[in-house]
């Protein structure tokens, strides 16, 4: 039996060049990308969102602290939500303290959210992109939210005998507005533009049965809580007597 053409000794075939490939194999893929250049690295997430914001007319884009990830949430946080995107705006219009801007991933920026965007940068507000599910979650069931919700702190009351001080420090004459019963946050927001108008010095709530100042109620008193006080006491007739006690 003939051996076939181009056999070598030991009964082997001839060895077949590789093209190339080996050369190419060995000198590797290069550096490796930086995590913010890597689409699916959640460094190169928070990069796309920093330049989705600064397209919509954000910070620029080396400025990337702006946009973080949505914080824990604390152990008897009391903090409150205004959510949709009419309230937002609403919000910044009247003043509303805020601590936090959320946003829905890849939420659609139409004219509004270009300016809740733009509201919160001129405020030094951090912006954070987070899940629809999450911010489900941090809303009120049924909520409408339309991928924003900006978190107000609590509202920190004033004592009524402090408030009367201050208002006797300057010499005048005080006058509050006490309410009772008031379990429409609306309604207290309304009450309060009112009491701006005609130059009342301060509101004065229950602590029991009657609502307090909610994020509701800073949206309806459209800023006038940012200039009239709010005191709570335990019973508004401890009010009528004389003195009061500080611990009321």
């Amino acid at each position: 039996m003939m051996p076939s053409p181009g056999a070598a000794k030991g009964g082997k075939g001839p060895t077949k060049g590789s093209g190339g490939k080996n050369k190419r194999s060995l000198e590797g893929r290069g550096p490796t990308p930086k995590a913010e250049d890597r689409a699916w690295h959640p460094a190169g997430k928070r990069k796309a969102a920093a330049e989705r914001y600064a397209a919509a007319g954000g910070k620029p884009k080396s400025k990337q602290a702006n946009v973080n990830r949505a914080p824990k949430a604390k152990a008897g946080d009391d903090t409150e939500n205004v959510t949709g995107r009419n309230s937002v705006l609403e919000a910044f219009a009247a003043k509303i303290p805020a601590l936090t801007l959320s946003l829905a991933q890849r939420i659609e920026f139409d004219d509004r959210v270009k300016q809740i965007i733009a509201s919160a940068n001129g405020r030094n507000l951090p912006i954070i992109e987070i899940t629809r599910q999450e911010l489900d979650r941090m809303t009120d069931v049924g909520t409408v939210h339309q991928g924003v919700a900006l978190k107000v702190p609590p509202y920190e009351y004033a004592h009524p005998l402090d408030l009367l001080d201050t208002i006797e420090g300057r010499n005048q004459t005080p006058l509050l507005v006490a309410l009772d019963g008031v379990t429409d946050p609306r309604n207290l927001g309304a009450i309060a533009r009112s009491a701006a108008a005609f130059g009342a010095d301060g509101l004065v709530v229950p602590t029991r049965r009657s609502v307090g100042v909610t994020a509701s109620a800073w949206k309806t008193s459209a800023g006038a809580l940012t200039r009239v006080p709010v005191a709570q006491v335990t019973n508004i007739c401890l009010l009528y007597t004389s003195p009061s006690p500080r611990d009321s």
